[in-house]
């Protein structure tokens, strides 16, 4: 008696929102859902095309007319899976793929960088720069607002001793929640939306026994915004208060909050009042390999790239600038273009960076309390910094061996053929990394009793739809893909693992993996998410997509350029795999 599957249609993502701002050359995108964006500059005429796999539109086919050297901008439906977006210049004219920065604030939110687009004929006359109303005008902002909402949540700023979350509106009910293994405290602002123009929504820390805060709508009717601390010290509590200043406070609290009655809410506090830090110097080292921040008194701070400059900004919060502060001489040859001081508001520094044509900002770190250093490498010094490796813990044994040799496990390694993935600092390739690991952990499954199926054991073309035909007619019981990560080559900072489920089924898979490669590699644990990837939607078994670091990170780079790193991690994908059939088959 034969047996019918029946699988319900997959819910594509859509795209919601994009707008190519001209003045700036800058594409902004939304969807409702994570993608992965994929790009790739080609020529005749050149022509940036950015793939959404998993994407619909949900729409016409749409042009923007640009003017200057960008003839338009296209978007349509490239197949039934895939939303495309063409920037296609104008004939003779070419871009840097080096300088091109494609960033997601988050995995629904992307910004597409160009440089200056520069003409091949060198006789040429200069086009015009097109103008601010090349912009549609009838689009709507990058996050559409919620009606109805009394608060709106405008930021997270990062405090000496805690964080000020700047609101407008009503003062917000707060409700607190610790989570069971104690790592997370989340603070939920009832009848609260984020606000359109809040684009910094997930912050490292690393002080005062937090890691990251993210930032999140919660839910949208009725609005409800999260904040959430990802906890490094599991023994402190944390408390949020109505500000005088207005705004929210969060602070460390010495109470215990686990008793604090359900529904209670804290007692309003103003912010504990801090002597504000002097910024003294700012020099330039003799040799250009770091610029040096000096203070009076310890200092803390946070970096990124400013959206509206593209410049690297530096924040210190709870200081000023001194009456005679001058910035460092910068002549010819050096490797900062300009350096902008500014005293944002009366307790906050901010320091804007740009960096000259093939120089690249390393992850910024601090000597001692009242001193920040900020490394400065130009092209043509070695391609990965030397980044110290992390302390790789002792590998937990023999890999447990399956009885049951029934079980069918697909690995995919993603990408190949004339797709290479990311590339990374170097040019290290993502295919040269997940090819090797996924042929490895292909290795260990079988040497362990496990039935292995490859989607690719060589480097060639596989769409996205034959990967997941591969596990549907093996019947496999686990997918498994396995990917490296990127942002953009001027983050070297962006480090650390990610595991990705789409289904329930999937998720304790990922958990599983995931905490194997933590344990076993010592890479920053970026996390274990939910996205909507195609081969992970669209498989009918517990199936998951393996991160294994950024080849655009200055540590992470330097691992898996290392063929017995790509190993070790290998065997930790492996015994997460086997552990899972272990506690499940």
């Amino acid at each position: 008696m034969g047996a019918l599957l029946i699988m319900a249609p997959a819910e594509a993502t859509t795209l919601q929102f994009w707008r190519f701002n001209a003045s700036e050359n800058r594409l902004v995108f939304t969807t409702d859902d994570g993608v992965q964006p994929r790009a790739q500059l080609l020529a005749n005429p050149t022509r940036l095309v950015i793939d959404l796999p998993g994407t619909t539109l949900g729409r016409s086919p749409l042009n923007q007319a640009v003017g200057g050297a960008i003839r338009e901008v296209r978007v349509g439906q490239f197949d039934a899976q895939t939303t495309r977006i063409v920037i296609e210049l104008v004939s003779g004219y070419t871009l840097d793929p080096q300088q091109i920065m494609v960033r997601g604030a988050t995995p629904t939110q992307w910004m597409v960088q160009l440089p200056t687009p520069q003409s091949t004929d060198p006789n040429a006359s200069p086009l015009p720069t097109p103008p601010s109303s090349a912009t549609p005008s009838p689009l709507p902002s990058v996050t559409p607002a919620i009606p109805g909402a009394a608060t709106q949540l405008e930021g997270v700023r990062v405090t000496p001793d805690g964080f000020f979350v700047r609101t407008r509106g009503v003062e917000p009910e707060i409700d607190i929640q610790r989570s069971r293994d104690r790592r997370q405290v989340t603070f939920d602002l009832a009848n609260t939306a984020l606000s359109p123009q809040l684009v910094e929504r997930d912050i490292t820390v690393n002080g005062n026994g937090v890691e990251r805060v993210r930032i999140e709508q919660a839910q949208t009717s009725p609005p409800v915004a999260r904040i959430t601390l990802e906890l490094s010290d599991e023994a402190s509590e944390w408390r949020a208060s109505s500000s005088s200043l207005g705004g929210v406070v969060i602070l460390p609290s010495s109470g215990n909050m686990a008793n604090r009655p359900p529904g209670a809410r804290p007692t309003p506090t103003a912010p504990t009042p801090q002597p504000r830090a002097t910024i003294q110097a700012i020099e330039l080292a003799p040799d250009g390999s770091q610029l040096l921040i000096r203070a009076n008194q310890p200092v803390t701070y946070t970096t990124g790239w400013d959206r509206a400059t593209l410049a690297y900004r530096i924040t210190i919060p709870s200081a000023q600038l001194a009456d005679n502060i001058q910035g460092p001489q910068l002549g010819q040859g050096s490797p900062i273009l300009s350096i902008r001081l500014r005293q944002e508001d009366e307790d906050t520094v901010v320091i804007l960076l740009q960096p000259a044509a093939g120089v690249r900002f390393g992850q910024i770190n601090q000597p001692g309390r009242q001193l920040l250093a900020l490394p400065i490498q130009r092209r043509g010094e070695p391609a990965i910094p030397p980044v110290a490796r992390p302390p790789v813990p002792t590998p937990s044994g023999p890999l447990p061996t399956v009885r049951n040799g029934r079980i069918v496990v697909v690995i995919d390694p993603g990408h190949g053929g004339s797709d290479p993935g990311a590339i990374g600092i170097g040019g290290l390739r993502e295919i040269d990394i997940v090819l090797p690991i996924g042929l490895q952990v292909a290795s260990l499954l079988e040497q362990q009793g496990v039935q292995v199926v490859l989607t690719r054991r060589d480097n060639r073309d596989v769409e996205l739809d034959p990967r997941v035909q591969i596990a549907e007619r093996a019947n496999a019981d686990l997918f498994v893909s396995i990917h490296a990560n990127a942002i953009n080559l001027s983050r070297p900072d962006v480090n650390g693992l990610e595991t990705y489920y789409y289904s329930a089924q999937g998720e304790r898979l990922a958990r599983v993996i995931h905490s194997n490669l933590v344990r076993e590699t010592g890479m920053l644990d970026r996390g274990v998410r939910r996205a909507r990837f195609y081969v992970i939607r669209n498989t009918s078994m517990p199936s998951v997509l393996v991160e294994t670091g950024f080849v655009t990170g200055a540590q992470d780079a330097r691992l898996l350029s290392d063929p017995n790193f790509r190993n070790q991690m290998a065997v930790a994908i492996a015994r997460g795999i086997l552990q899972y059939i272990q506690q499940n088959f």
